[in-house]
């Protein structure tokens, strides 16, 4: 039987790493608004059109981004801009593709073709320089947990080529700022699952990086520290830093983001602004008309309580 593969989405730059070169920028920036079919249901590709002049110059510029685990492609063909100065919302149903990209574009993970560029920098034939760029909370997050919180931290700093006094007094920012002073000298192994994320954005943000590449930051924590973790990513954003946030909570991203992409089977359906995407309804209601309400449930007669 013939391979089925997803639309790609046209793209006319390099398709090939070896045809990207640090000094080559990126070509013309894709900037994808689905807002105009806000009221249409139907879902829809998008489609890739000249830049918006109210964006701002791309702190990560995506160009053909591609990637296929044996037959299966998982990221098609994907074109993205983030500007810089924003909190930018990843989001799709499971199995979208949104891990795998976060994970090319942070450059844990090699494309098959395309390229990513982070404030001009080709990622993948500058990858040291750009991965000093960049603070990652990522899914299914693994620490060396048999380190205490200040020794995890300490580490990380070290890793970074901190000096000791900054990492110090950095760290104690953070152990404060995020509800985890008394708990500093305890192993990490013995950190319930909102804790582990908590040290996690920590050692992420600890470097003072341009970028946080965050998945799921908020996935186990209480209200009290969401609402300091979202307080901190504020502050940064104000400053001048970017956050691409991936989330499955759609009122989290509404909230918190300024700016959302959302993509299904590895393709990119729409991207823009919150308000440009929502189109005049919430956030969740313009998600489920462009990626589709999923299988029918029929009645579950039998769950009832006895």
């Amino acid at each position: 039987m013939d391979e089925v593969r997803p639309l790609a989405l046209p793209y006319t730059g390099p398709m090939s790493l070896l045809e990207s070169t640090p000094d080559s920028p990126p070509p013309a920036a894709p900037v994808v608004s689905d807002a105009s079919a806000a009221s249409d249901a139907t879902p829809r590709p998008a489609v890739p059109g000249a830049p918006d002049a109210s964006y701002a110059p791309p702190m990560v510029a995506i160009r053909g981004l591609t990637k296929f685990f044996g037959q299966m492609c998982a990221v098609n063909q994907l074109n993205l801009d983030i500007p810089a100065g924003t909190m930018y919302g990843f989001v799709g149903p499971n199995g979208a593709g949104k891990t795998t990209t976060l994970s090319m574009v942070t450059g844990l993970l090699k494309p098959d073709a395309g390229g990513v560029w982070v404030k001009g920098i080709d990622v993948w034939s500058n990858l040291a320089q750009v991965k000093a760029k960049i603070g990652i909370l990522p899914d299914r997050l693994r620490l060396f947990d048999r380190l205490s919180g200040q020794e995890l931290l300490t580490y990380t700093g070290l890793l970074r080529g901190m000096d000791k006094a900054t990492i110090a007094q950095r760290s104690a920012d953070l152990l404060n700022a995020l509800g985890l002073i008394d708990d500093a000298r305890k192993a990490v192994a013995d950190y319930s699952a909102g804790m582990t994320k908590k040290i996690g954005l920590a050692c992420a943000v600890l470097h003072a990086p341009d970028l946080l590449v965050l998945d799921e930051p908020f996935e186990a924590i209480d209200p009290v520290s969401a609402r300091a973790i979202a307080d901190i990513l504020g502050g940064f954003v104000h400053d001048g830093g970017t956050v691409i946030l991936s989330s499955h909570v759609m009122d989290t991203v509404q909230r918190l983001c300024d700016h959302v992409a959302i993509i299904a089977h590895g393709t990119l359906l729409a991207a823009g602004t919150v308000a440009q995407v929502a189109g005049g309804v919430d956030l969740e209601t313009r998600f489920i008309q462009l990626v589709g309400g999923g299988p029918s449930v029929g009645e579950l007669s039998w769950l009832r309580p006895s």
